[in-house]
């Protein structure tokens, strides 16, 4: 089995962290986005190649990938931001195989062992959200097999979301979908692979839905933050080994060693990276990068990058690495 990754995207609507980090590389609960979906696929034991599909800061991806797995990896950059089927036809050289593709920018919950014996043309996974109208949503037969799918219906013909995973074993057939959708006029100004999904439907492909337990997005500043919360509740909390005079911490929180934290109060919900610094100042549902200094402040639906400074300030804030606010709070 081949591993097709999509990650060109710019990650605007998580600006200004993503003008100096890819998305998929902006940490939650201590890891990258992308490394929790790595870990699942590391599990499959199956997987010949993973192609990337790069784009926005492709050199960080490409480092990060080399040093984190040891797995053969081929670089693809999309030159071109035309919509997620012309990212995966780039891919086609490589797909000579089943593929599993994955868009990285959320966290499942799912067993992807079902992709070893399944016997369907491919398996879409979905979870049921109410709304329905922000996503691409699944329509199936009562057997369980797609029908249609619909990018952000208006009304309410499904609520099972599409949350960017699938397995496709009938691959041939999905490029001939895809190279039929790339001849057609653009689908509200991009090529969409569901597009071709619905092209494997309509010529008899059986497309298998399945509904994951958890789905956690992480591509936008809020779902980013209730993400952290998640991971941290499910397992990836950590508290340092020594706290600093008047220091409290409420539960869950991941914290580094060598975070200093004095005379103040952190979570819940609070992620801090290596070497930071938090004096005289209350945190909560927060994530704040390595090497950043928080004095005499109270903070809650943070998102502070690297190497910030932050003095005297009240409520939420969102600021990229290597900035400096200072306030009377």
């Amino acid at each position: 089995m081949k591993v097709i990754i999509p990650l060109a995207g710019k990650g605007t609507r998580l600006r200004p962290h993503t003008h100096v980090v890819p998305k998929p590389m902006l940490k939650v609960a201590g890891r990258p986005v992308m490394s929790y979906v790595m870990d699942d696929v590391l599990k499959l034991g199956n997987v010949e190649q993973v192609v990337y599909i790069t784009g926005h800061l492709k050199e960080k991806v490409e480092s990060y990938v080399r040093k984190a797995y040891d797995i053969p990896s081929v670089f693809i950059e999309q030159q071109v931001q035309d919509g997620t089927a012309g990212a995966i036809a780039l891919a086609r050289e490589y797909a000579d195989q089943p593929v599993l593709i994955i868009f990285v920018d959320t966290i499942f919950d799912a067993d992807l062992s079902i992709i070893k014996t399944t016997d369907a043309d491919g398996i879409i996974w979905t979870k049921e959200v109410e709304d329905y109208q922000r996503f691409g949503v699944v329509v199936t037969d009562a057997d369980g097999f797609m029908t249609r799918i619909v990018e952000k219906p208006n009304t309410p013909i499904s609520k099972r979301a599409n949350i960017g995973l699938y397995y496709i074993r009938n691959y041939k057939l999905l490029y001939e979908g895809i190279d039929h959708v790339l001849k057609q006029p653009p689908n509200k100004g991009e090529y969409y692979l569901t597009d071709a999904f619905q092209y494997m439907i309509d010529h008899g492909a059986k497309i298998q839905v399945v509904d994951v337990e958890g789905w956690h997005d992480a591509g936008q500043l809020e779902t980013l933050l209730d993400t952290n919360r998640t991971m941290l509740e499910k397992g990836r909390a950590r508290r340092p080994a020594t706290l600093g005079e008047g220091a409290t911490i409420v539960e869950p929180v991941y914290i580094e060693e060598g975070v200093t934290i004095e005379h103040s109060t952190v979570g819940p919900n609070v992620s801090i990276g290596a070497g930071s610094i938090v004096r005289s100042s209350t945190i909560s549902d927060a994530v704040i990068g390595e090497n950043a200094s928080v004095t005499g402040s109270n903070l809650r639906r943070a998102f502070l990058g690297d190497a910030v400074i932050v003095e005297g300030m009240n409520g939420s804030l969102n600021i990229g690495d290597h900035s400096e606010i200072r306030g009377n709070a």
